[in-house]
């Protein structure tokens, strides 16, 4: 223990009431806070000198106690920070804010972290509102042990390192202590350059760089590689082809697919994946490592089916992620996988290595995280949920699906005792949704991560304009909110896809096929096109005050027209026969091609401000394919 002297002069005293409405302020609600009545403890003038000085020391490991002394009324604040494990939750801490004192325990380092959190919320609070802090207690601990992020960087966008630093940043705050960042192909392997040369991979060195930065802020850095399915951007390289489980295509329960996951009998696949996990795992000081393992969708239609006849396809899949699992532990860490294969084979659940953790996954509404979980609770089983933000293969998000299913996680998680709460965040089809458009549902997640409290929503709104856009006018959150629940207007069945992005990837398919698309109308499209257009006057009245405010207005103003595009082309598609964008008359093909032409180059430009370049041309020749199309003639 030491003792600090710091003098701060404060030229002014305020003696205003208070008033106890600091809640909007806290973005991870306290397990319990006491209030006590007719007490003041700090002054808003008092606040902002405070503020600054903790903001200075938010990532310093410091324990003793602080003696803030101010002039005029010769007061002081002592401030005692201690680490004390006993007797409090995992990752606890006790805050306890009194006339002349404020009091921080800690069950560990971490914990401490987290308490200068809160307090740097509520002192935000009390300068922001010119309110004093009450006298309070406050206890407080997470309801989940790990809670993470997890960034897809493989479809098609992978950050910069500044990026990702300021996401870290932003993470931090927020209390997350798990991120992940999804790999396929864009890890540097130095065996493997033609599967990576295009796409701008992570490399050894910034990956070693990343998990330093991570543990600074108490964030755990786990390695993702997808190790079975969901490897095609290996196999279309015909030097793997060889490995394919279907090297032409195969009938599969998505139709005819090739090309996409890794035979598990053949041996040169797991000796494959020995070779990237000696050289991958290294760089990340993580006792986790999560091996994917999702959607094997070709397994047992290929090279694998007579294996697959003999033992049961469950078993073919469960031998070679028993193999994989085995690797990892050699390799010194504890291996996590998506639960989605294993669930169509329950009864195999409890042959699972009991060192694995499941990492339960479902991003609809009504996913059943209440029947899901206990199978894997019941096999003696460690698992996470994992929810999603419903952003990717949407352009401007889908709010309400993603709340609900976040909500849906935290609530089944803690009820079943999940180890971890991880909110996911992908990338399909050309990752065109921008940066700007996630934080709702970053930000909500981090709060249920914590812990859940019906009211956070509320506070939402408030919360994005205060803490990640800085937005004094109200109007930046209000018109994202806006614009990722615009979806509901088209009254269209709920999908793993908005209309906007249905009609940009879909436009060569027919409408009628489709459950989604079949419902569409152009009564649901004009709504739809009316709450944008409104969100976006809203937006140009947003003053966003971040570094980044300039690129979060041009990303959020590119992204809704991309979705008034898709509108657009929905709606000449209802008149033409058949529906069909091949039967859209040549003057709407024009004005569709117009619009369509500098949205792509924009995209082009706005990429590079947050991302690396590799990535870029496979997103845009999606749009490119749709702008080509419109040339075709009648």
């Amino acid at each position: 223990m030491f003792r600090f002297i710091i003098l701060i002069i404060v030229f002014l005293i305020s003696n205003r009431t208070f008033a106890s409405d600091f809640g909007k302020y806290l973005i991870n609600p306290p397990q319990q806070l006491v209030e006590k009545e007719d007490c003041q403890a700090i002054e808003p003038y008092i606040s902002a000198q405070l503020l600054g000085f903790f903001q200075s020391m938010e990532k310093e490991n410091i324990v003793g106690n602080i003696e803030l002394i101010y002039f005029l009324n010769y007061k002081s604040i002592d401030f005692d920070i201690k680490i004390d494990s006993m007797g409090l939750e995992s990752q606890a801490y006790a805050l306890k804010i009194n006339p002349n004192k404020i009091e921080l325990i800690g069950q560990n380092w971490a914990a401490l972290f987290y308490g200068k959190q809160t307090l740097i919320q509520l002192l935000q609070y009390s300068i922001e509102e010119e309110k004093p802090l009450p006298c309070l207690e406050i206890s407080d601990w997470p309801n989940f042990e790990r809670r993470g992020y997890m960034l897809d960087v493989s479809r098609d966008k992978v950050p910069t390192m500044e990026s990702l630093y300021q996401l870290i940043d932003l993470l931090a705050k927020w209390k997350i202590n798990e991120l992940q960042l999804y790999t396929e192909h864009t890890f540097a392997y130095k065996n493997h350059r033609k599967v990576w040369e295009n796409s701008s991979p992570l490399t050894a060195k910034e990956i070693q760089l990343l998990d330093k930065y991570c543990k600074e802020s108490y964030i755990d850095l786990v390695p993702n590689q997808n190790s079975f399915g969901h490897m095609e951007n290996w196999l279309k390289h015909e030097e793997y082809l060889s490995l394919a489980e279907c090297p032409t295509d195969c009938d599969t329960k998505w139709g005819k697919r090739k090309r996409t996951s890794l035979d598990p009998t053949n041996p040169q696949s797991f000796e494959l994946m020995k070779e990237l996990y000696a050289e991958l795992l290294p760089n990340f000081s993580s006792p986790y490592f999560n091996i994917g393992g999702d959607e094997t969708i070709e397994l047992c239609t290929g090279k694998s089916q007579a294996e697959c006849e003999r033992i049961g396809k469950g078993t073919v899949y469960l031998n070679y992620l028993s193999k994989l699992n085995a690797e990892v532990n050699k390799q010194g860490k504890l291996a996590q996988f998506w639960g989605d294969i294993i669930l169509n084979h329950p009864e195999l659940i409890k042959e699972i290595p009991k060192n694995m953790t499941a990492l339960v996954w479902g991003y609809d509404d009504v996913y059943p995280f209440d029947k899901n979980l206990p199978k894997f609770k019941e096999a003696g089983l460690e698992f996470y949920v994992c929810p999603g933000t419903s952003t990717w293969r949407s352009l401007i998000g889908r709010n309400q699906n993603a709340f609900i299913n976040l909500k849906n996680a935290a609530i089944e998680g803690r009820k079943n005792k999940a180890k971890g709460y991880l909110n996911t965040n992908w990338g399909d089809y050309g990752h065109w949704q921008p940066l700007s458009v996630v934080y709702p549902t970053m930000l909500i997640g981090a709060s249920y991560a914590w812990n859940y409290d019906e009211k956070t929503l509320e506070n939402l709104e408030f919360q994005l304009n205060h803490y990640v856009f800085k937005d004094k006018t109200g109007n930046t959150g209000k018109a994202i909110l806006k614009l990722g629940n615009a979806y509901l207007k088209t009254n269209i069945p709920n999908g793993n896809a908005n209309a906007f992005h249905l009609m940009l990837r879909r436009y060569k398919w027919t409408m009628k096929g489709q459950y989604q698309t079949k419902e569409l109308s152009n009564a649901g499209l004009l709504s739809a096109k009316k709450e944008i257009e409104e969100a976006l006057d809203l937006f140009e009245k947003a003053k966003p005050a971040t570094a980044d405010s300039v690129i979060i207005k041009d990303e959020i103003k590119q992204a809704a027209s991309l979705a008034i595009h898709g509108i657009n082309l929905g709606l000449a598609r209802l008149e033409a026969k058949d529906n069909a964008t091949e039967n859209i008359s040549a003057d709407k093909k024009q004005k569709l091609f117009n619009e369509l032409q500098p949205l792509i180059e924009n995209h082009k430009n706005l990429w590079t401000i947050r991302n690396r370049k590799g990535g870029l041309v496979d997103s845009s020749s999606k749009l490119e394919d749709l702008l080509n199309y419109y040339e075709i003639e009648d």
